[in-house]
Parts: C-alpha cells; structure tokens; sequence
C-alpha cells in the first residue's frame, strides 16, 4: 500500500518508518522538502522513505495520515485542496493545542473539522490517545493496551484497522467507538494523558478498556 504521511515530527517519522518496515511503500510530505538540507536529514533520520512536498504525498497515497500539529491540520489540507483528498483514506493522528497548552477543539474534534470540511474523505481518528513509541511496539508495555477507531466509512476503518495491524496491533486491541463525533473523546483524552504523564514521569504507557465480568 502506497502511505502518505503528512507531518515529520517524532509521530510521522515513527509510523513511516514502522510502516516501510512492514513493507508499505512510504513518503513523508513536508512542508520544507525543497530544502535540501531538511530532505537529506529526513531521510537519513528514516531510512528508506522518501520526502517530497504535501500535495505530492497525498497524490500517490492509498492512505494518507495526517500527523502535522493540529492547529495547521486544516489549512494545510485546504492548500493541497479539496479533489486531491477526496476518495482516500484520511488517518488522522493529530490534536491541537494552544499556545497555553489547552485543546485547540473543544466543541468539534479536529476528526470531525477535516471531515466536515473535506466531506468527500474518508476520515478516521486513532492513535490520538498514546505515545509515538507505543504507536510502533504495542510489547513494549506491560500487558495489552486497547487503541481506539472513530470514523463513518466501514471500509476506511478496515483499511485503518489493517494498519494498525502492521504496526503490531491484534485485531482484539481495537475498539470501533463508532461515527466520527466519537473521535472528541478521543481528542480530549489527550488532557489525562497529560496528567497520567506527569504522574508517572514517562509518556510509556498505555490504556486498556476492562469489560465487566457481569456484561
């Protein structure tokens, strides 16, 4: 599968490396990719995977990812426009945050502004609530973490789900929340995740969703 990742901060570069690993075809769209010196580090930094401009990265994707910070999300893909992102595949990583460290979105999730304003892609929210290196390496907590899918298109969640089963991700660690909206949840989660944080005095963890024995 041809992967398109926008964003070359820890996240992007975690994931496309992983997923290159895993034997996708993988390039990363930055926004400085014609300067030479940021592209030879990029790629240097992930090897095997080229660095081109956004629009190019998004043109040859089967799935493009979306890890750019989550106050630019938007008008980033506003400038790579509309008919270049309809049809695809859209996982989106990021949430935003203010200058003063509050969510960015409050009232809407960023899942649920880039799928409103790009009604034509398919977008799906995961990853959001755990660390880049658990996004890679499940095993390297103890025990299983559950990671979480909101969208509305079935299909794009199979697609995103497969993914997820690349990076090392089994099929019972995913829990479908269900439409979109849900992926508010998931954005604002990122606060505790903050707390939990700072409490352990590591971002290596993970959460897991414990049914009842009663259900």
């Amino acid at each position: 599968m041809k992967i398109g990742i926008l964003g070359t901060g820890n996240v992007g570069r975690a994931l496309a490396g992983a997923w290159a690993r895993a034997g996708h075809e993988v390039v990363l769209g930055s926004r400085r990719a014609e300067d030479a010196g940021v592209a030879a580090e990029l790629t240097a930094a992930v090897e095997g995977v080229r660095v081109v401009d956004p629009a190019s990265a998004v043109a040859g994707a089967d799935v493009v990812v979306n890890a750019t910070p989550g106050t630019a999300s938007v008008p980033l893909l506003a400038r790579i426009g509309a008919p270049a992102l309809a049809g695809k595949v859209l996982l989106d990583v990021a949430v935003g945050f203010t200058e003063d460290n509050d969510l960015s979105h409050l009232g809407e999730s960023l899942g649920e502004e880039i799928q409103r304003t790009f009604p034509d892609t398919r977008v799906v929210k995961t990853l959001c609530t755990i660390d880049c290196q658990l996004m890679i390496d499940p095993a390297s907590v103890e025990g299983p973490s559950t990671v979480f899918l909101s969208g509305d298109d079935a299909e794009a969640k199979r697609v995103v789900g497969a993914l997820l089963h690349d990076l090392g991700w089994p099929r019972e660690s995913l829990l479908d929340l269900g439409g979109i909206a849900t992926a508010r949840g998931q954005e604002h989660y990122s606060l505790l995740f903050i707390g939990i944080a700072n409490a352990l005095g590591s971002y290596g963890f993970g959460i897991r969703v414990v049914p009842s024995v009663r259900a």
